[in-house]
């Protein structure tokens, strides 16, 4: 390697080191989740629990074990049920002592393992799309180059500096991780004979890839997100970017899982009381 080259490959890990300190984290929080009522119809899809704990802290766990500890919440359906759980979180995630009739004097005798993470909640309106949910939020981003965005609803084993140090390299507005979608249907591996010999309940399909969130933004994303409450990401916002040569997509073929319905409910909790869960850190 050369030393112009050398020196680039420098920049380019303190790039990350610096990014992977102060980068923030945007969840999208305020969906109605109406294909998942059957679960429960009461509480917000991110507050469906997976072993006993929210999905939405399964994903910000996951996101600080690559040291993302800086998170903002879009909120919208039921975004009341999201911040009564954080600003419970200390009394109900400790052992800890009051003295009666005195507010302020509470004791806490332990740690819980999210002890410095600084959380935002942000409403960002009750039937605002996630374009417009984002844009909502720019203020909480700063003077930030870059943010991390993802969706309060999936899990994955994505490889988080990996995806940084790609989303640095390319330099473009928005990096996108593709994901092989689950099949919704049992797959078969048939001998030569025409015996089965293998049958996956929920194999992941082997054509193309499709967006699993996950996403790095530049902050001129927020140039591309229009005006008004009826702007989807996925759509219009996302089209500009590709005509405009702005979007790259960092391909993620291991575990991805969003959770949509009942069915896909019961099979995270099963991987996870089963000591399968490849998202769990």
């Amino acid at each position: 390697m050369d030393v112009f080259s050398r020196n680039c490959f420098i920049i380019l890990l303190l790039k990350l080191d610096l990014l992977r300190e102060n980068m923030k984290v945007v969840i999208l929080c305020g969906g109605f989740g109406t294909r998942i009522r059957d679960v429960a119809d009461n509480v917000p899809k991110p507050m469906l629990t997976i072993g006993g704990m929210p999905i939405l802290l399964h994903i910000m766990r996951y996101y600080a074990h690559w040291g993302q500890r800086q998170f903002v919440l879009c909120l919208g359906y039921q975004g009341q049920a999201i911040k009564n759980y954080f600003l419970n979180y200390e009394p109900f995630s400790n052992d800890f002592t009051l003295e009666l009739g005195h507010h302020n004097k509470i004791e806490f005798h332990t740690e819980h393992r999210e002890v410095g993470w600084k959380v935002t909640l942000a409403e960002t309106g009750l039937n605002t799309m996630t374009g417009a949910r984002v844009r909502k939020i720019a203020k909480y981003i700063g003077d930030d180059e870059n943010f991390m965005l993802t969706y309060g609803d999936g899990v994955g084993d994505v490889d988080i500096k990996a995806l940084l140090g790609f989303h640095i390299s390319h330099g473009k507005v928005l990096t996108v991780t593709g994901v092989r979608p689950p099949s919704r249907f049992g797959e078969l591996e048939i001998g030569g004979n025409g015996e089965v010999t293998a049958f996956n309940e929920k194999p992941q399909t082997s054509g193309g890839l499709i967006s699993g969130g996950y996403f790095v933004c530049r902050r001129e994303i927020f140039d591309y997100l229009g005006t008004g409450d009826g702007v989807v990401f996925e759509q219009e916002p996302m089209r500009n970017l590709v005509k405009d040569g702005q979007m790259m997509v960092f391909r993620h073929d291991g575990f991805w899982q969003p959770m949509d319905t009942y069915g896909e409910y019961k099979l995270l909790n099963d991987l996870y009381e089963s000591g399968l869960a490849p998202w769990k850190r």
